[in-house]
């Protein structure tokens, strides 16, 4: 019978210096000033977030941000309106520390972008190469905080704060 792998057990100290994964985000906007959020498939309560991903060794971000569009929710159909003027970070809840990317991060820094969907609903198609999202929709930009996971929520509300003009 095989045996399952322990998972390496992280001090305070260990977490803290560990680095931020470089990631972009994407507030996809559709022409009435909807967000596009969808559920992720690798969980069981409901977690709804914008498209995001990592950003590739020698990637620029505005590269990664429309390969990410492509390989998230299928579609390249879209401009981008605006760049978050900073980089904003938030860190995992500490038990998901050592779980998710090989305990090489504490969290991710983030890029933001935002994007005008161009075509319709039916050019976005989640069932993708890789599928990270079991379902989507289209909300209120009021809406996209509460939907968020926990950890999540500082940062969306910055983003929400920059961005928002541009939802109408």
């Amino acid at each position: 019978m095989p045996r399952k792998k322990a998972q390496k057990s992280l001090s305070d100290a260990d977490i803290d210096a560990l680095p931020y994964r470089p990631c972009v985000g994407l507030m996809v906007l559709n022409a009435q000033g909807h967000v596009f959020v969808a559920q992720r498939n690798d969980m069981s309560n409901p977690a709804w977030q914008m498209p995001q991903g990592g950003v590739d060794k020698g990637e620029a971000p505005r590269d990664a941000a429309l390969r990410e569009l492509e390989e998230e929710i299928g579609t390249g159909d879209a401009e981008i309106l605006a760049e978050s003027a900073a980089w904003h970070s938030y860190d995992l809840p500490r038990e998901l520390i050592g779980k998710l990317w090989k305990g090489r991060y504490r969290g991710q820094s983030q890029k933001w972008f935002a994007l005008r969907l161009r075509g319709g609903d039916e050019t976005i198609n989640i069932e993708t190469e890789h599928p990270e999202f079991s379902a989507w929709r289209w909300v209120d930009i009021g809406q996209v905080v509460d939907l968020a996971v926990p950890f999540k929520r500082d940062l969306y509300r910055k983003i929400i704060e920059e961005f928002r003009h541009l939802a109408g």
